[in-house]
C-alpha cells in the first residue's frame, strides 16, 4: 500500500519526535500497519506493529519509550518517540500490509538523527 512517511528530524538525546503516516488504503479487512526502521548501515527491522486484532507488539527497545496509534481517519498512523537515544537513528517506515503476507511495499520514510 503507498504511503507517505513525514516528522523525522534531528534532535538531541533525551528529546521527543512524532512521526506520521498517510496511507492509500481502500479496504482495512486482514490490514496489520506498523512501523520499522533502518538504522545507517543496517538492516531494517520492525518497530512496533499493530496485529489483526488490534493490539500493538513493541521491540523491547522500544517499549515505554513509542507509542503508535492511529488517527480518525484509518489510514493515519503516529508514532511518538520519546527519551530518544541515539541508538534510534535510523530511517523510520510505516507499512500497511495483508497480516498474512507481512510488508511488501514501502515509501520512502522519514529520517530520524539523535545525537548525543
Amino acid at each position: 500500500v503507498p504511503v507517505v512517511e513525514s516528522g523525522g528530524g534531528s534532535v538531541q538525546a533525551g528529546g521527543s519526535l512524532r512521526l506520521s503516516c498517510v496511507a492509500s488504503v481502500e479496504t482495512y479487512a486482514s490490514v496489520c500497519m506498523g512501523w520499522f526502521r533502518r538504522p545507517p548501515g543496517g538492516k531494517r527491522e520492525r518497530v512496533v506493529t499493530i496485529q489483526r486484532d488490534g493490539t500493538a507488539d513493541y521491540v523491547p527497545s522500544v517499549k515505554g519509550r513509542f507509542t503508535i496509534s492511529q488517527g480518525d481517519a484509518k489510514n493515519t498512523l503516529y508514532l511518538q518517540m520519546d527519551s530518544l537515544a541515539t541508538e534510534d537513528t535510523a530511517t523510520y517506515y510505516c507499512a500497511y500490509y495483508d497480516c498474512d503476507t507481512g510488508p511488501t511495499t514501502w515509501g520512502q520514510g522519514t529520517e530520524v538523527s539523535v545525537s548525543s
